[in-house]
């Protein structure tokens, strides 16, 4: 790997964030030998035990080693609740603590995309290659799967490994049974473009460890003499010169790394990919963002964009909690000694079970109303239960069943509080702030009562733990999840991409910064609108496909 100490320090490329979308970017664009990548990162290396093995993210999550540890300012919707909001802070950022659930959405997100971007690169066929391209499915190996199709919509031999889990529990089997008498359907793939139905989710594992982008990605090729990687490095802004026509150019960006403020220049762009908080926040930094907020911090206006920092949407996921009779559950399975040496003893032996266990185990897609003609709310069924994130299991048997709507429409904020890039930006989410949100929240909160109240899981005697079938009305069921909702970690949309007549579109359709040269952002927070499902993948897609056009345009 080649030397960081030289001074002055030039590369071609500057990728600032090795997370999901950063370490396929540092691969792409070092692959080509001419060209000089720098890659830096403000967290450490991936080299924490915790964040490779899948049940690991509980200990890895609001950990200050492996986590931003960043909180939401009190929220409205959520009744003045703030909410922890992990991300990524090591090698990998994000994909080395996430739920490790492969998902793409639905082929009318992207085309959703093309339209307010006015670009057809973004429609959902043309997406399609970009994610197979790094795909390794468990499907295709040994030559092929029983359904021809299956080619037509995954890859292999990619870096991006997608297994099935290492596990399978009856009371899930019967919640999906469950889920099929309510009317949803099973299916045997959510990543054909539409996503409707149960089944047990796939996962970026390779053989029962967490698979993340700096294993995919890095492992090996950081090792490239015109790749360099710097970890435990803090940018502190973006540096800029005066272009052709008078307008800023981005050239480099200042750091703090080992204690010393170094300077790294870019003959040919500057890459924010620190992600949906990350990015708009060393934006503003930088003197790119709202005129207002910039002038509220005394720093001078570089490029006036009002979109930085705004249109922020996440996905809100509303707990239901099943306590159950004569089922075997990770409740009572790890709530011994004895039961837990059990669980560390097959893992050890196998890497099956609950250590391998992604958070999230059975999925569906289904529609809050007959008013929707798509899957609008997502679930995340797990075989245990507990107060809230970090707290001991209940001594009882029970599922989790979180609801979540994929599309909402309310909108947050990310902005910075001060200067000092050290010092967290204000983060409000605005959850549940409209109408629409509020009447999902509570529609989906009946879908659950009909999923639970069906034939197949009637042996269990489901009874309504959480939030309480004393609930029934729009109002109560809407002020109920506010108080029990909680993040699943899906901000995006921060610095959307979108047309040129679009005044909050902070980058055009190829994710260049309005108004500046040589700089560009490839993450989460270019999404105009979230996608109906998880986000890592999404991200890599977008890193995918920028990196073609960075490379085709240098």
């Amino acid at each position: 790997m080649a030397d960081p100490t030289p001074n002055p320090q030039v590369f071609d490329y500057i990728v600032v964030g090795a997370g999901t979308a950063g370490c396929l970017l540092a691969n792409r664009l070092s692959a080509d030998p001419s060209n000089r990548v720098l890659l830096i990162e403000a967290g450490g290396r991936d080299t924490y035990h915790w964040i490779h093995i899948p049940v690991g993210y509980l200990y890895c999550i609001d950990n200050p080693r492996t986590d931003w540890r960043f909180r939401t300012e009190p929220d409205k919707g959520l009744n003045g609740r703030s909410l922890i909001y992990p991300r990524g802070k090591t090698l990998g950022g994000c994909s080395s603590i996430n739920g490790m659930l492969y998902l793409r959405g639905q082929a009318r997100d992207y085309d959703g995309w093309a339209e307010l971007t006015g670009d057809d690169d973004w429609r959902w066929d043309r997406c399609l290659p970009d994610f197979m391209k790094h795909e390794d499915h468990h499907r295709l190996d040994d030559g092929g799967d029983a359904d021809p199709a299956h080619r037509d919509f995954h890859g292999h031999g990619g870096e991006w490994r997608i297994e099935k889990q290492r596990l399978k529990w009856q009371v899930l089997d019967d919640f999906a049974t469950a889920a099929v008498e309510a009317g949803i359907p099973r299916t045997r793939d959510f990543n054909r473009g539409d996503n409707e139905g149960v089944d047990y989710f796939e996962v970026n594992q390779r053989s029962g460890w967490r698979w993340n982008t700096s294993k995919a990605f890095l492992r090996g090729v950081e090792k490239r003499d015109n790749l360099t990687l710097w970890h435990s490095t803090q940018v502190l802004g973006l540096a800029f010169e005066t272009g052709e026509g008078g307008e800023p150019r981005c050239c480099g960006v200042t750091a703090e790394r080992g204690g010393e403020t170094v300077v790294a220049k870019a003959d040919g762009e500057v890459i924010l990919s620190a992600g949906a908080i990350g990015s708009p926040q060393l934006l503003q930094l930088s003197g790119i963002g709202p005129a207002d907020l910039l002038a509220d911090h005394d720093i001078p206006v570089v490029a006036e964009l009002p979109g930085v920092g705004e249109n922020l949407q996440d996905h809100l996921q509303i707990r239901s909690v099943y306590k159950l009779k004569g089922a075997r559950t990770l409740n009572t399975m790890a709530n011994s000694l004895v039961g837990k040496a059990k669980i560390g003893l097959e893992y050890l032996l196998k890497r099956t079970g609950p250590m391998s266990m992604a958070p999230s185990q059975l999925c569906a897609f289904t529609r809050s109303s007959e008013a929707y003609a798509h899957p609008n709310i997502e679930y995340h069924v797990q075989p245990l239960s507990l107060e809230a994130f970090g707290q001991p299991l209940h001594d009882f048997p029970a599922i989790t069943a979180s609801v979540c709507n994929l599309n909402p429409t309310s909108r947050g904020t990310v902005r910075i509080k001060s200067r000092d890039p050290r010092q967290a930006p204000a983060i409000t989410p605005n959850y549940l702030s409209t109408p629409e949100d509020r009447q999902v929240a509570a529609d989906s909160l009946r879908v659950t009562r009909c999923i639970a109240g069906q034939p197949a899981f009637a042996k269990y005697q489901p009874e309504e733990f959480k939030p309480g079938v004393q609930y029934q009305s729009d109002d109560d069921l809407a002020r109920l999840a506010g108080d029990i909702g909680t993040t699943i970690f899906h901000p995006v949309g921060t610095a959307k991409m979108g047309r040129d007549d679009d005044p909050m579109a902070v980058v055009d359709s190829h994710l260049r910064v309005r108004g500046v040269k040589g700089l560009r952002v490839v993450d989460a927070s270019i999404m105009p609108t979230i996608t109906s499902g998880n986000t890592n993948s999404p991200t890599l897609m977008i890193a995918e496909k920028a990196a073609a056009w960075i490379l085709g345009e240098g």
